[in-house]
């Protein structure tokens, strides 16, 4: 292992190439048989401040406004879903009104705290949110969900299009 020592010359152009704004590989090429960490290491124990910037680097960029985030999104594509436990239950799904569009009134929301096998445990919004809840519907018998969230999370195999239509199958 080679020891690079830093003699007064290589510490002088070394300042002289971060004021200058060259980034550490660069300047590593520059002093020669010296690498980038070694650099960085030498600026650090130096203790070197900011270096000379560009003039566009200097001004602070515009940020973009943001749309407000106040909108909870609750539908869920169809497609979507655990499909594993769809011919497990062959249960005749009645409409839920009170699910309905997703539109969960304030009395059947739930915390988790407050679930249990005879509520509906599908989670609506964002669970960072302190808008966040379940739904809290009767759920169907055996499974986690109301009857509208198992028709969302439970499709029909027939519904499902994994197999391309006209692929050979090989033996």
């Amino acid at each position: 292992m080679t020891v690079l020592t830093w003699s007064d010359e290589r510490v002088e152009q070394l300042k002289k190439l971060w004021e200058a704004g060259l980034s550490a590989s660069q300047i590593a090429a520059e002093l020669g048989n010296v690498t980038r960490n070694a650099v960085i290491g030498k600026v650090h124990r130096l203790g070197l401040s900011g270096r000379a910037k560009a003039p566009a680097a200097a001004a602070p960029r515009q940020r973009k406004p943001r749309p407000a985030q106040h909108m909870m999104r609750v539908s869920r594509p169809v497609s979507r879903g655990n499909t594993a436990l769809a011919h497990a239950f062959e249960v005749e799904l009645e409409p839920d009104p009170i699910a309905y569009d997703n539109v969960v009134p304030m009395s059947q929301r739930l915390s988790l705290l407050e679930l249990n096998e005879a509520t509906c445990h599908w989670p609506v919004g964002d669970p960072a949110s302190p808008d966040f809840f379940f739904c809290g519907g009767k759920a169907l018998t055996g499974l986690p969900y109301c009857a509208h969230h198992s028709r969302v999370a439970y499709q029909p195999a027939a519904d499902r299009r994994r197999t391309p239509a006209n692929k050979p199958t090989t033996r």
